[in-house]
């Protein structure tokens, strides 16, 4: 089989190529997902499915045609329901997103792929993910799920942003501005809004902490926007995405080189 002439999107494949890749030791399939929703008057409703299927675009792109990772086509409809108050949200049941991991991971797992790591680009749904990839797991026992955030874990963040920024930059503030910025400018409006929630909160509650509530967008924010996003700019973007691009790259590099879980 020539590995050189197969593409890095599952789709792209035809049968005989994902049978012949499914075979292999350490095949892999990536899902990205992200969501459709508001983010503040300047970021476009699919921020989140935009981050994460440019990035993971970008990090397969450093991998050897010989190595035996796909992605599948980026789950742009998530679960959102915290963004509803605002127009252009659609949010998807957990039931239903949980059903769908479950249905297309054990197909995965029948055709013979040995690993399936679901991206996450969405905050919102960090652990409605994890729960569905424990459900797979126990669906499809001989394939190993990995649910990963895509901001979790990446060494440089706070030296690239503010102390507030990472405390509380929730939704469309610096980060993300920065990020659309330096990925897709022309979806980037004029307006830089400015919520920080800082100091409405009870001393040791948190919106995300180890003490949080179940909140919504339009408890804190009349805008949609969570944190401040008036010093965002393509600079920082693009020293975000080479730190994302760098920490991915090195992540599932490690894993493609091991046997591990098994």
């Amino acid at each position: 089989m020539n590995f050189k002439q197969i593409p890095n999107k599952f789709e792209n494949l035809n049968w005989q190529e994902v049978d012949s890749i499914a075979k292999e030791k350490r095949s892999t399939v990536i899902w990205p997902f992200g969501a459709v929703e508001q983010h503040g008057p300047h970021l476009p409703l699919a921020t989140d499915s935009i981050f994460v299927d440019e990035i993971i675009s970008e990090v397969l792109k450093l991998f050897t045609s010989d190595v035996p990772i796909k992605k599948l086509p980026t789950q742009y409809i998530g679960f959102s329901p915290e963004h509803k108050g605002f127009p252009g949200t659609i949010s998807l049941s957990s039931n239903l997103i949980t059903s769908m991991i479950r249905e297309i991971g054990v197909q995965l797992s029948e055709m013979g792929f040995k690993r399936l790591i679901l991206i996450n680009g969405h905050g919102g749904q960090i652990s409605l993910l994890n729960t569905a990839a424990r459900e797979l797991r126990s669906c499809a026992p001989c394939m190993a799920v990995f649910p990963c955030f895509m901001w979790s874990g990446v060494n440089g963040l706070s030296e690239l942003l503010t102390k507030t920024e990472v405390e509380v930059g929730l939704h469309a503030s610096l980060a993300e501005t920065s990020l659309m910025l330096a990925l897709k400018p022309e979806l980037v409006g004029d307006e830089r809004p400015h919520e920080v929630i800082k100091g409405k909160i009870p001393e040791g509650w948190s919106l995300e902490g180890n003490a949080p509530t179940a909140w919504l967008t339009n408890d804190f924010s009349k805008s949609g926007v969570i944190g401040d996003s008036r010093g965002a700019n393509e600079c920082l973007g693009k020293n975000l995405k080479e730190l994302l691009i760098n920490h991915w790259f090195k992540l599932i590099m490690n894993l493609m080189q091991s046997d591990w879980p098994n």
